[in-house]
């Protein structure tokens, strides 16, 4: 393989290994910054990725070890002596610090529920003295069909601790189920339904009390 086919074909796999890792990462992002901006109608779009996500990231470590292979292997005497012929000096975006830089952002965007909950504000009650009667208080569990990572989990909890009334909150996307202590005097578990399917775009699909502190 000549020089400069060599460097065609890592730039290739630099390429595609950027864009895999984005596809796979399609599941996770779009849940987060739709919320964020308000239009969590399209956070559930690319949900049905999730099963793929596995072999997308198997995908992206493979396409990007290619490229690192192609990067770091020893020349051959004949691609050294094409490369001086042809007095061939690779571009920055034909450079291992390119690479490495796309390498980092794979593995961010790959990482991304991990992290997604940095994106939200924190709405948790935490410390915040709050008067509530305890006839009041109710606890509910909301399934919620849609939820595929952390990610998912985040938006979910954003869109229920905002919620007046509310006193905590938590959900599973690995159980699709969000659990909530809310004041029934403010709030109502359907309201609270309504709020997450507004907000982030995911169906509740059932809904009910689970305790009541009456």
């Amino acid at each position: 393989m000549s020089n400069s086919n060599q460097t065609n074909t890592s730039s290739k796999s630099v390429g595609a290994g950027l864009l895999v890792a984005f596809t796979a990462s399609l599941c996770c992002i779009t849940p987060v910054f739709a919320t964020l901006a308000g239009i969590g109608g399209i956070a559930s779009s690319f949900s049905w990725m999730d099963p793929f996500r596995p072999y997308l990231i198997g995908l992206t470590i493979l396409v990007l070890g290619f490229a690192w292979y192609q990067k770091l292997r020893p020349r051959t005497q004949e691609e050294i002596d094409c490369a001086c012929d042809e007095d061939e000096r690779p571009s920055f975006w034909q450079s291992k610090k390119f690479l490495g830089i796309v390498t980092v952002f794979a593995v961010l965007m790959l990482a991304f529920p991990s992290y997604s909950g940095i994106f939200f504000p924190d709405n948790s009650k935490g410390d915040k003295v709050i008067v509530v009667k305890e006839s009041d208080i109710l606890n509910a569990e909301l399934s919620i069909k849609g939820m595929t990572c952390t990610g998912c989990e985040h938006s979910v909890n954003a869109a229920l601790n905002s919620s007046e009334g509310v006193l905590e909150a938590s959900s599973s996307y690995e159980s699709g189920i969000a659990t909530v202590k809310f004041d029934q005097s403010k709030v109502s578990v359907d309201q609270l339904a309504s709020k997450v399917e507004k907000a982030t775009g995911y169906k509740v699909t059932d809904k009910k009390i689970i305790d009541s502190n009456k």
